[in-house]
């Protein structure tokens, strides 16, 4: 294949799949990954991270909101001039070499995507704890169940899938509101917003250090943003509809979690809450509910955290498969994994594969401790998608690209400091997990060359 084909292969819009996917579609994709259970509790460790100070906790929110914003205009950019499924697979393997592009996937089809989708399953159910006792054998069996039945109910096509997506992003929004709007209008606590951490005078660089660190705390409610990319060639026209909804979903959910922290501070007040993290309730959000709708406010917060993990769930169940497909697609994978479904085009390979994973750490004990091993490479890998689009630039001057970063190249050198600078806190923060990660690509690299010699032979 000369250059010209293969930028022909890159860029084109025809595809096997079908295209199901408007710009609704995709924001509750993104949305529906990244609001979760979280939105009503790691609002206290910002504010522990921040001194127990309000305003720079809020300003943490948005700062988090404005990080996430330039690394989702990276992807908009990608994903517009290079329209293809998988996402980061294929840019990282264009951009720099295949086996970049491999590793990135086989470390997120080993254990990112399973262990994340095992993480949620197993959330889920362990909520209606507050309502009926449920054994941790229960908890597994209905974890394994809900995997099951999303991915049979996605297999039959993105458009069903898509729509499910779609209802549970408006269902997990109604109640969500509700909250909002109740502690807003209802709440009458007027809160100080001072930029002074509480406790002994610190100064302006420990300021900034403590922010820092209270802004990679939301990074946390704010992660989902990239997998939109994964599944670009089911999108209607992506080269307008994928940056348009990265910018509505993060646009979006940056002012929906500043506005519901600072309602949290409107009903409770400032003692109340110390109180309660001193105390290890972090869940403000379940607190601020309960002030303003009493028990029926308690029913709502769980109604909203179920409804956002299954949402969060679905997304993830849809999305991720994607990535088996370009593996195979670059030719350092099964060759079964690049065949859609003769009639409902998704890759079930993909699906079935991401369905046995997730079962088996579901039944695999200290799932956070194994979940925790890939931040350090995922992270890694989300701050090389970013020199991408430097690099894909030169390397690629010609190829159509119909959505541009705004203030390149600045903005695309501040987004690549600002995640190296997030890269290296992690790894100071926790050193053996980080380290430990970096096992798992590591062990990728074999495999690459396994895989490509076997395709070769075939």
């Amino acid at each position: 294949m000369d250059e010209k084909q293969r930028l022909e292969a890159l860029t084109t819009d025809e595809t096997e799949f079908r295209r199901e996917i408007g710009v609704f579609g995709g924001v509750s994709i993104i949305g529906g990954i990244m609001i979760g259970s979280g939105i009503f509790y790691l609002g206290s460790y910002v504010l522990m991270r921040t001194g127990m100070s309000q305003g720079l906790a809020l300003l943490a929110w948005i700062i988090g909101g404005i990080v996430s914003m330039l690394g989702g205009l990276c992807f908009a950019e990608l994903g517009a001039s290079i329209p293809r499924a998988g996402g980061m697979t294929v840019y990282l393997s264009e951009a720099f070499h295949p086996i970049v592009g491999f590793l990135n996937g086989w470390t997120g089809i080993l254990i990112g995507s399973p262990g994340s989708i095992a993480a949620i399953a197993i959330a889920l159910p362990t909520a209606l704890r507050a309502f009926t006792p449920i054994s941790d054998t229960g908890i597994k069996v209905i974890a394994i169940l809900l995997t099951i039945g999303l991915t049979i109910f996605n297999y039959f096509g993105i458009k069903i899938g898509s729509r499910l997506q779609n209802i549970s992003m408006v269902a997990k929004l109604i109640p969500i509101v509700i909250i909002l709007l109740a502690a807003l209008f209802m709440g009458n606590v007027n809160p100080e917003f001072t930029f002074v951490p509480q406790g002994d005078p610190v100064g302006m660089g420990k300021v900034i250090g403590m922010v820092a660190f209270a802004v990679i705390a939301t990074l946390w409610a704010y992660e989902g943003w990239t997998n939109l990319n994964n599944v670009a060639e089911e999108m209607k026209n992506p080269r307008r509809n994928l940056p348009l909804a990265i910018i509505i979903a993060i646009g979006g959910i940056t002012i929906l979690y500043t506005l519901f922290n600072y309602a949290i501070y409107r009903v409770l007040p400032f003692e109340q809450i110390q109180g309660f993290i001193e105390s290890g309730n972090y869940y403000l959000g379940t607190e601020a509910a309960k002030a303003t709708l009493g028990n029926a406010g308690a029913i709502i917060v769980t109604i909203a955290m179920l409804l956002s993990m299954f949402g969060s769930l679905n997304g993830c169940v849809l999305a991720f498969p994607r990535t088996y497909y370009a593996l195979a697609e670059g030719g350092h994978f099964f060759k079964g994994f690049a065949n859609l479904h003769p009639k409902y085009k998704t890759p079930s390979a993909g699906l079935w594969a991401q369905c046995v994973l997730s079962i088996i750490l579901i039944l695999i004990r200290n799932l956070d401790q194994l979940t925790s091993l890939v931040v350090f490479t995922s992270m890694l890998f989300n701050v090389l998608t970013v020199i991408a689009v430097i690099i894909l630039r030169r390397k690629y001057p010609t190829i159509e690209r119909p959505f541009k970063i705004w203030a390149y190249p600045v903005s695309v050198i501040l987004t690549a400091l600002i995640f190296i600078g997030l890269l290296a806190n992690t790894l100071i923060e926790d050193p053996t997990t980080s380290l430990m990660g970096l096992a798992i690509p590591a062990v990728g690299i074999l495999f690459y060359f396994i895989f490509g010699k076997m395709n070769q032979r075939a």
